[in-house]
């Protein structure tokens, strides 16, 4: 593991132990999900938790071009966009593996606003095409109308947004070339079916290039259970070994994750109620990264 916050750390072939079990309810945990994000995308609040700055870092809502410039999305990346498409929910850069090419298909779980799909779309070009899907109904909404403005600043015809769960994807069978997702799966409480779904909807030799929050270690279960820390990307978020096998169990090869804590230290800023509600219940001496970590998960499925 890393001895600072900047190091790397890749992670590949290594046993894993059976995945925790969450002691809120399946569907306990997507109704949380869906009135927490459906108020971000109402601008009724400014990120994951109704106290919580998590995902936009310190001062939620102030500045959320700061948090992914912190992630290495660019200036001219961040222009292009819609005003509004960022929410600052995101925990990393899956674009920056993703190495997408003119003409792919690719698809976005959680697209939220359509930050990523946007984002992808000017790389596949109108030769492509960017599938956006997310279960809350207020964010699709919000995307659909911010891919109208996409359409007037690009000229690119290339997204659709789906209404639909990550666990139940409305895609066929070996549809798309990439799969990408920031900051979304630990908020499924069925992670295993998101990654047998993302081998069903790939096609061969296609790739995964995910962002998304996992463990280090196991978090104390005041935590496991905070229904706030859940929505906050934290108490679901599952052990990157774990990880690793469920993305085996679905087939994929080549499986790696790469591994950053300085991305927690963005998100969970030490004024932020959530990370002092962490602080609170972790050992002494020890800090949120000592738990958690961004991590970016790449595969293959086999040709």
């Amino acid at each position: 593991m890393p001895s600072s916050e900047n190091e790397f750390v890749i992670l590949g072939d290594t046993p894993a132990a059976a995945a925790p079990t969450s002691p809120v309810t399946a569907t306990g945990v997507r109704e949380a999900v869906k009135s927490a994000y459906g108020k971000v995308a109402a601008g009724e609040s400014s990120c994951c938790g109704p106290t919580s700055s998590c995902c936009a870092g310190p001062g939620a809502g102030a500045d959320e071009d700061a948090l992914v410039r912190a992630f290495g999305y660019t200036e001219v990346e961040l222009e292009a966009l819609p005003d509004g498409a960022n929410l600052g929910l995101s925990c990393g850069n899956p674009g920056a593996i993703a190495a997408l090419q003119p003409g792919e298909v690719v698809l976005d779980l959680g697209a939220g606003a359509g930050f990523d799909v946007f984002l992808a779309a000017a790389r596949v070009g109108n030769t492509g095409h960017v599938h956006g899907v997310d279960m809350t109904r207020e964010m699709v909404k919000r995307a659909r109308g911010n891919a109208v403005e996409f359409r007037k600043r690009t000229g690119l015809e290339n997204v659709t947004f789906h209404l639909g769960e990550i666990e139940a994807l409305p895609l066929p069978d070996a549809s798309v070339d990439a799969v990408i997702s920031n900051c979304v799966l630990n908020l499924s409480p069925e992670q295993d079916k998101v990654w047998r779904e993302i081998g069903r909807v790939l096609k061969p030799g296609g790739r995964v290039a995910i962002s998304d929050i996992a463990l280090r270690r196991p978090l104390p279960a005041a935590i496991k259970a905070d229904v706030e820390a859940l929505v906050g990307c934290i108490a679901g978020a599952s052990l990157l070994e774990d990880t690793l096998n469920m993305m085996r169990d679905a087939g994929l090869t080549d499986v790696k994750a790469e591994t950053h804590d300085s991305a927690i230290t963005a998100m969970l800023d030490v004024t932020d109620p959530l990370a002092q509600k962490i602080m609170a219940e972790i050992p002494a001496g020890t800090g949120p990264s000592d738990f958690a970590t961004s991590a970016l998960f790449s595969a293959r499925k086999p040709a």
